[in-house]
């Protein structure tokens, strides 16, 4: 057995023992073990330091040191395949351990995913939709409508995380969109389109994301819509606004949002101010082949109104894919204002079927 010892003068002397035993014995100390010898050591000037067991400890008792300090080494080349995702409870598409990339911020062009999604039931989002619809109101009574929007919204750049359904960081994107009204009872004829461009810069944080930016929206009225309305009046309706809004997730599956746009030009009959509001529920996450249920409803208030507006609700079935990417069939009611800005003081109650694609 072995020992240390604990004394700082023991440790010199022996130092000077070993030297002298290599130098040809000057000093006595046996070349055996000599932690097991409790005499004295001799000394080259004469005495003796006493030696006790008791100033020794066993190296078995010794403190423990941990034999691992830094983390092991891991592969930044390691390739994340799908059998290696896992889903937390907000459904968000996560490799299980940390390859290039992970949770790391990072700049990136051209993101697949968005961190602003459009609101489901907000009849002038941009993405790819169509309603069909049966009609009435102070204008139309029990016209068969065709409404469909052509269009969507997709990154440009981001400096953030890779997550694809709930990422985190900053994002630019870009925005456009056409919405277009036909008439089934008029040959689908054209009645009116609105046209909308914009560029919003979102933010995302845990369940919490906000959205700033520029819009253009200007509607025109059709030509068919003219030739069998001679006596209509075209509204040349344009809105150059700043939007601000916030939406927050309480729980996984639901999401509540707010937003106001201020129109720092108008002309045709808009006047600054919107506001925007709803509530969402639909499973978090990517879905699979058997989908979802899914409600949506959203209110929107105009200046140009008296602050009235128009509010809609959409149930039925969802599609998510790993990016956030949906796909939805469903009802679609609407009470309120109309929909196209052409027509902006008509009241109009919706109730149809839909379609709807946001990427």
């Amino acid at each position: 057995m072995w020992y240390a010892h604990t004394s700082s003068v023991s440790r010199t002397l022996l130092a000077l023992a070993l030297v002298g035993g290599v130098a040809g014995g000057a000093v006595g100390v046996p070349p055996a073990d000599p932690f097991l010898q409790s005499t004295a050591y001799a000394q080259p000037g004469g005495g003796a330091d006493p030696i006790e067991l008791s100033d020794f400890i066993s190296v078995d008792d010794a403190p423990r040191v941990a034999q691992q300090m830094l983390p092991p080494e891991q592969d930044l080349a390691d390739v994340v395949l799908a059998s290696d995702l896992c889903y937390d409870s907000y459904g968000s598409c996560q490799p299980s351990h940390y390859g290039r990339g992970g949770g790391y911020w990072s700049w990136q062009c051209l993101p697949d995913s968005l961190i602003w999604h459009s609101y489901l039931a907000g009849p002038r989002e941009p993405r790819i939709g169509t309603k069909f619809l049966n009609v009435s109101g102070s204008q139309e009574r029990g016209q068969v409508l065709w409404d469909a929007t052509v269009g969507g919204r997709r990154g440009l750049i981001r400096y953030g995380d890779t997550n694809s359904l709930r990422p985190q960081g900053w994002q630019l994107d870009i925005e456009g969109a056409a919405l277009v009204r036909l008439n089934i009872d008029e040959e689908r004829d054209v009645e009116a389109s609105d046209f909308r461009f914009g560029i919003p810069l979102t933010y995302g944080a845990g369940n919490v994301q906000y959205k700033t930016g520029y819009y253009h929206l200007s509607s025109h009225l059709g030509d068919e819509f003219l030739a069998r309305n001679p006596s209509a009046t075209r509204l040349n309706y344009v809105r150059d606004a700043i939007m601000l809004g916030v939406s927050y997730n309480p729980t996984p599956n639901w999401r509540l949002y707010g937003e106001v746009d201020y129109a720092f030009f108008t002309a045709g009959g808009a006047e600054p101010w919107e506001f925007q509001f709803g509530l969402e529920y639909s499973q978090a996450g990517p879905t699979g082949f058997h989908g979802t249920p899914f409600f949506a409803t959203n209110a929107h208030l105009r200046e140009e109104l008296d602050y009235s507006g128009d509010w809609t609700t959409q149930f039925g079935w969802l599609w998510r894919n790993c990016s956030g990417n949906t796909m939805r069939v469903g009802l679609h009611y609407m009470n309120g204002k109309s929909t196209q800005y052409q027509f902006l003081n008509h009241s109009e109650e919706q109730l149809g079927l839909g379609i709807w694609y946001d990427y």
